[in-house]
């Protein structure tokens, strides 16, 4: 471990963790909300009220799994500096706040995770990398998406055969009422998965400076803080992203939102229960293009979606290069 740091110096890096995690709930602010405002069930600005509550109230469902991989299954507690978060961060911010501005819906999650990565490996090279970790948080880039996709498919074929002698209005009021529930429940798997990343990158940091003693774990104080942050961050909404997610990708009624938003929570569920940190934006976009499939194929508008998949596909990457030379520069400036 590397010699303790002035404690102002600590509390600053805590700042931008929180400022991050601020910056994941705006960013991802679309993931809980998009589908009940482009239905037209709630306004956007009660959306994220509603939003925002249930991202804060997450910890008291969830336990602790994916903080601990964030933690230590990415890259090895042994090696985490103050400068090793610091470039993670830096990484993960910059690339947020790029997306956000062009209004692409990519990964927070994978960002943090990349950068951790590229500081990493620019301090220890790639025996920094705890594989195992790492693996199963990748293949979630593949598999989240996919579950959401598959169980809002399922979900829609099946409410549509149960529904099917009912009036279209009938089904609309109902679907009205029941999006309430369903956007809940993903707002819940939000904050559930998403604010656990950030506590794991605080803990792990503390661990660093042996704050927290032989054993690794994350203090209450981080849980309340980083449930906040990303409450307030959801509160401050994305309006861009909200668009490419309601209504770019397909047009949604209150009966496919509720599916896709249902689909989208149990996938986040099984995620959070495992430890494995997945990405809501990758879950809610394939639970989205499910129930638009099941419409029609070209009920998707297969452009944007691919877009999406490729701002995924160079997250990872990007997310890496950019906190490895950040890595590199605040040691050159040491």
């Amino acid at each position: 471990m590397e010699a303790a740091i002035a404690f102002p110096l600590l509390v600053g890096l805590v700042a931008v963790a929180l400022f991050f995690d601020f910056l994941n709930g705006l960013h991802d602010a679309a993931n809980s909300i998009a589908t009940i405002v482009s239905t037209r069930v709630l306004r956007p600005h009660f959306a994220v009220f509603w939003a925002a509550f249930f991202n804060f109230i997450a910890f008291l469902f969830f336990g602790l799994h994916v903080a601990e991989t964030l933690g230590t299954g990415i890259i090895d507690a042994s090696i985490v500096t103050p400068a090793v978060i610091f470039a993670a961060l830096v990484g993960a911010i910059l690339w947020n706040i790029v997306t956000w501005l062009v209004g692409i819906p990519s990964s927070s999650s994978h960002a943090l995770i990349g950068g951790l990565v590229g500081a990493g490996v620019a301090k220890a090279g790639s025996g920094a990398i705890v594989w195992a970790g790492l693996g199963k948080t990748t293949a979630a880039i593949v598999l989240s998406p996919t579950a959401g996709f598959l169980l809002a498919l399922v979900l829609i074929l099946v409410v549509s055969w149960l529904f099917v002698r009912q009036t279209p209005f009938a089904v609309d009021s109902t679907f009205r009422v029941m999006q309430f529930f369903s956007a809940s429940l993903y707002s819940l798997g939000h904050g559930g998965n998403d604010a656990q990343k950030t506590m794991g990158i605080i803990a792990v940091l503390l661990y660093s400076q042996g704050m927290l003693g032989e054993k690794f774990y994350v203090p209450l104080w981080v849980v309340i803080t980083c449930q906040s942050a990303l409450a307030l961050g959801t509160l401050f909404g994305g309006w861009r992203i909200v668009h490419t997610m309601g209504s770019k990708i397909t047009r949604l009624n209150p009966m496919q939102g509720s599916c896709a938003e249902t689909g989208g929570a149990i996938t986040l569920f099984a995620a959070t229960w495992l430890g494995i940190p997945v990405s809501t934006t990758h879950t809610i976009t394939g639970a989205i293009v499910g129930v638009g499939a099941a419409r029609r194929v070209s009920a998707v508008r297969w452009g944007i979606a691919g877009n999406i998949v490729i701002a995924w596909i160079v997250t990872l990457p990007a997310t890496a290069a950019i906190s490895a030379l950040t890595y590199l520069a605040v040691g050159l400036a040491r």
